[in-house]
């Protein structure tokens, strides 16, 4: 997968996300306002974060082993995300 493609994969799965958080805020009665708030804009930084992450690399680290890394934490960054959203239901 080459850096265009990360990038793209990316910003799908965190539009994803964010729009998983909008119909959980909507749908539940319970969703408290600041915390579905706190979610979206965690979303968006994430998003940020990683698309600049791929854009400069840790000088020093062998490309492979800094991508593998990268999308290792997103993942992570990812399913802790998805816990929060069930969460908020």
């Amino acid at each position: 997968m080459n850096k265009r493609q990360l990038k793209k994969s990316v910003n799908y799965i965190c539009s994803e996300l964010f729009a998983e958080g909008v119909a959980a805020s909507l749908y539940s009665q319970s969703a408290n306002r600041d915390n579905t708030n706190a979610l979206l804009a965690s979303v968006i930084n994430i998003q940020n974060d990683f698309v600049r992450r791929i854009s400069h690399p840790e000088p020093g680290m062998k490309a492979k082993v800094f991508y593998n890394q990268l999308i290792k934490d997103f993942n992570n960054t990812v399913s802790e995300v998805i816990d929060q959203i069930a969460h908020l239901q």
